[in-house]
């Protein structure tokens, strides 16, 4: 597959996870400074890595939200947990994984997770 090809392929998967307003105002708002980072993350984190077969979406949602609590980056677990009901998550399940971020990230990571993810499902009417 060409890098066109890749771009293409995971443009569709980020608008499928990530909703495509958010994707479409990411992608305007790229100027001369960030659309080659817009560029790269299209095709190579969302066209190589969420393309291949080895995990399903569900569980790359998983293991991305406890990373990006690891990492301690509300505004990237904010997508995230979109991107988990997008791909049939429960909220039960993300609680779970926020859950067991309390005991290897940390309470303050997992208190900040859950404000996050309350503020996600209130705003969708969960």
């Amino acid at each position: 597959m060409d890098s066109k090809q890749r771009y293409e392929q995971g443009l569709a998967i980020r608008k499928e996870v990530l909703g495509a307003e958010y994707v479409e105002r990411a992608l305007a708002e790229a100027d001369d400074f960030t659309t080659e980072l817009q560029d790269l993350v299209t095709r190579f984190a969302w066209g190589e890595i969420w393309s291949r077969p080895g995990l399903q979406r569900r569980e790359r949602s998983l293991i991305n939200l406890a990373m990006i609590t690891a990492l301690n980056r509300p505004h990237e677990l904010r997508l995230h947990i979109v991107g988990a009901l997008n791909n049939g998550l429960s909220k039960d399940e993300i609680k779970e994984v926020l859950l067991q971020t309390l005991v290897y990230c940390g309470a303050p990571a997992a208190l900040d997770a859950f404000r996050v993810a309350r503020e996600v499902f209130r705003e969708r009417g969960i």
